[in-house]
């Protein structure tokens, strides 16, 4: 559930700029995108786990073995039908700038990458810089523009929809290494992109005016 309290002038102009995005034609030259992070913890199994069979599911133990943590960077274009997650150690600065040089060697033949995300402290130019140093960052972020949620509005980023599919089919279950854990996630997203499979999304401004409004303050 929401949990909406007073909707500030910046937090509209924030949400209906995302909104507008979501609402453009689709224009694989200035891509919209949504890109967010999922951490996973990485548990391996304390006893065997009875494998899956016809008419029966895979069962687990309750007990199992802490193996660390991972990072899950994922981007989804919702009306491209594509998204490319990456699986790293951690989330660091220089995590997210080699995810997003990736990204732009993906888009390659985009002149434009507007990307929705969240107001994380790496999410900044100085993540590019600790990793490529200015000159070089700066190119790479000639690229892209971004469009940050108001805070406390992650709701509105459509990455949180194509993580939360990732999670129904693969990711939460028990996975107990980081090999594994990026295989299945590259498998995943593989099927899905040779599906393409789009996100819909359906909430517009109207809807948000209809349903927020009374949390407007001027």
């Amino acid at each position: 559930m929401w949990c909406i309290r007073d909707i500030t002038p910046e937090y509209k102009e924030r949400m209906y700029d995302i909104l507008d995005l979501y609402e453009e034609p689709y224009d694989p030259a200035r891509p919209v995108i949504g890109l967010d992070e999922k951490p996973k913890q990485l548990l391996g199994e304390k006893r065997e786990s009875i494998p899956l069979r016809p008419g029966k599911i895979e069962k687990y133990d309750y007990e199992y073995i802490r193996q660390g943590n991972a990072n899950i960077f994922m981007s989804v274009e919702p009306k491209g039908g594509k998204r490319f997650p990456m699986v790293t150690r951690r989330r660091t600065k220089r995590d997210f700038a080699h995810y997003l040089q990736s990204l732009s060697k993906r888009y390659r033949k985009a002149t434009l990458i507007r990307v929705v995300l969240d107001n994380l402290n790496t999410h900044k130019l100085d993540s590019l810089c600790a990793a490529f140093g200015y000159e070089k960052a700066q190119t790479i972020l000639n690229k892209f523009e971004f469009h940050y949620t108001p805070k406390h509005a992650s709701w509105l980023n459509v990455a949180e929809i194509e993580i939360g599919i990732m999670d129904a089919a693969c990711t939460a279950k028990r996975i107990s290494n980081i090999e594994s854990l990026t295989c299945e996630v590259n498998a995943w997203a593989e099927r899905r992109n040779k599906a393409k499979k789009m996100i819909k999304w359906t909430f517009t401004k109207q809807k948000a005016d209809s349903k927020l409004g009374k949390y407007y303050v001027s």
